[in-house]
């Protein structure tokens, strides 16, 4: 088996494209949640509920696939002079945000479930994810508010999160940002 080279100072290309596309998809699908949430029953609301739930089983098998990654490829080393305590702290964003890509997405299919409204993927028939739990209105009730809390706490850490990358490119200077939209490298003078 071969060693493990120290962590690099970037992320991979996978790692970049797997964290865009999770994001886009996670500020989609709470967009459409919050949207299609205040509309009255019709089938643009039924066609929205159905985007939603297809968004977040994405997002759950994306994260899977970024945890394993992340798991067999290690983040890059700290960027040199950070503080310690930033260090930790951005350590432990990151392990929420990942509790969260799964935490939400499978709360929203057991919500789902406990309503009484399977989980269609795309719409195609031969894709409809199991029921995880019986039909029963007072837990769906409770995993709404679950699913509803779980958001709002991904917003709120999504939003820290997005600061502090900006901070960082900012008003540091440090090339935080950079290692996951690479494009932003200064290139030496010649």
């Amino acid at each position: 088996m071969p060693i493990r080279n120290a962590p690099s100072t970037a992320y991979t290309a996978t790692a970049i494209a797997l964290h865009w596309l999770i994001a886009a998809l996670i500020v989609g699908g709470f967009l459409v949640g919050l949207y299609m949430t205040g509309l009255k029953l019709s089938p643009d609301k039924l066609k929205l509920y159905s985007w939603h739930k297809w968004s977040g089983i994405t997002v759950l098998a994306l994260a899977v696939i970024r945890i394993v990654w992340r798991w067999t490829h290690p983040a890059p080393a700290p960027v040199a002079g950070q503080p310690r305590w930033q260090h930790a702290a951005a350590q432990a964003a990151h392990r929420a945000l990942y509790v969260l890509i799964v935490a939400i997405p499978l709360s929203g299919w057991l919500y789902s479930s406990a309503s009484g409204y399977p989980v269609v993927y795309f719409g195609i028939k031969a894709l409809q994810l199991p029921d995880l739990l019986a039909k029963n209105k007072e837990t769906a009730a409770v995993l709404k508010e679950l699913h509803e809390l779980l958001n709002w706490t991904m917003a709120a850490l999504v939003t820290v999160h997005a600061a502090a990358a900006l901070k960082h490119q900012l008003i540091d200077h440090d090339g935080t940002l950079a290692r996951m939209l690479p494009w932003l490298h200064r290139r030496p003078h010649a």
